[in-house]
């Protein structure tokens, strides 16, 4: 008896202990691929910080098709060829359904040939080179603004503040010399004059030189394409060295409450495209989202310089979240179809998507919103 009695409770210890395991197992995943470290560090952890306060709501409200999500979480390093790696272990490893990524559009780029080659569905909640959505890839999903849109956006305050001449300092890859692009076709299409177009390495921090040409180039206005790190030491170096010109960033990846921060006094004037303004939640068109977002951001702790960039991964994981809702399973498929199909409430607007690229092969665009503000006398101020 007392044999059969140790079988039947060790075997019940062990169906116990077999059935547990599994239960952890089958929280559905989410990949995440982000520069945690490198050039790109700031933004990247903002990101994942928005993706995590994301992940909490959701299962805190009883998570996606009866389980909790779990974002697993790799560091690019802000490199292409460590963006692909983390692709390779996310999918291939860790068998994530579907991914977020990957920040900067280099980045992004890098990935998408793994997701054709394993046919799993990436929502892109940074990333605003045109080569992103036209390429022929019907695995991309994007919730940020191209360049192209942005600058479309942009047009009507070129009149309104009076540029005249522009120059462009830009990160010299696809998410600095795109944005120059398609800027400058802009400001061509309303009579702005092209000055000097100078490009720096994205780990580089002293930009004397560019900034010498663009003060002898005498423009009225020069449009900064970089990461916040950088954009902060180019307005200090600016105000160094006298440059006169209106200092405008574009790309929404520029932290306004940090440049008070680091850069002071050299901030003051400057003028930044983002996507959300943190400083204005009622500005947006969901209020009631932002601001949860945003008081959930300064219960974490969460430096509030990053909230224009931590929305970007709340957003891209609710929009993943609404996507396995409808499909019913984490299939890569099946999330891949019903991505073209959702309708989400984000912190940056209604996200929903259009096609773009070759017939057959499109992938997906939302039409985010854009804004403009202003740094004066050291505080965030609307345009």
């Amino acid at each position: 008896m007392k044999s059969a009695l140790r079988n039947f409770f060790g075997g019940t210890v062990v169906a116990i202990a077999l059935f547990s395991g599994p239960v952890a197992a089958q929280d559905v995943k989410i990949g995440v691929t982000q520069p945690l470290t490198g050039a790109f560090a700031a933004s990247g952890n903002y990101v994942v910080q928005g993706a995590k306060i994301a992940a909490d709501q959701v299962n805190k409200s009883g998570g996606v098709l009866g389980k909790k999500i779990q974002l697993i979480i790799e560091d690019n390093k802000s490199n292409p060829t460590e963006a692909v790696a983390t692709a390779e272990k996310l999918i291939g490893k860790d068998k994530v359904p579907v991914l977020m990524g990957a920040w900067s559009s280099t980045l992004t780029l890098a990935v998408m040939p793994k997701l054709m080659e394993y046919g799993v569905p990436m929502v892109v909640e940074t990333s605003s080179s045109g080569k992103i959505t036209t390429s022929g890839n019907p695995w991309i999903f994007r919730i940020s603004p191209t360049s192209q849109m942005e600058a479309k956006s942009f047009a009507p305050m070129v009149k309104k503040i009076g540029i005249k001449k522009a120059d462009f300092l830009s990160t010299n890859n696809d998410f600095g010399l795109g944005a120059a692009k398609e800027f400058s076709e802009m400001l061509k299409g309303q009579g702005v004059q092209i000055g000097t177009r100078e490009t720096m390495d994205p780990k580089a921090t002293d930009f004397s030189a560019q900034l010498a040409k663009i003060k002898a180039s005498g423009s009225d206005t020069v449009f900064v394409t970089t990461a916040v790190e950088q954009a902060t030491l180019i307005l200090k170096q600016a105000k160094e060295q006298q440059v006169k010109a209106r200092i405008i960033t574009t790309g929404g990846s520029i932290s306004p409450d940090q440049l008070i921060q680091q850069a002071g006094e050299a901030a003051n004037g400057s003028m930044h495209l983002v996507f959300f303004t943190p400083w204005f939640p009622e500005a947006v068109k969901h209020a009631d989202i932002a601001k949860k977002f945003v008081a959930d951001w300064n219960a974490n702790k969460h430096n509030v310089g990053g909230l224009t960039e931590g929305f970007r991964g709340y957003d891209g994981v609710m929009t993943i979240v609404a996507a396995l809702k409808a499909a019913g399973k984490a299939e890569p498929k099946a999330i891949q179809k019903a991505l073209w199909n959702v309708k989400v409430k984000g912190v940056n607007g209604d996200i929903a998507f259009i096609k773009q690229g070759p017939a057959g092969k499109e992938s997906a665009q939302s039409i985010p919103s854009v804004y403009v503000v202003k740094i004066e006398k050291g505080k965030v101020a609307k345009l």
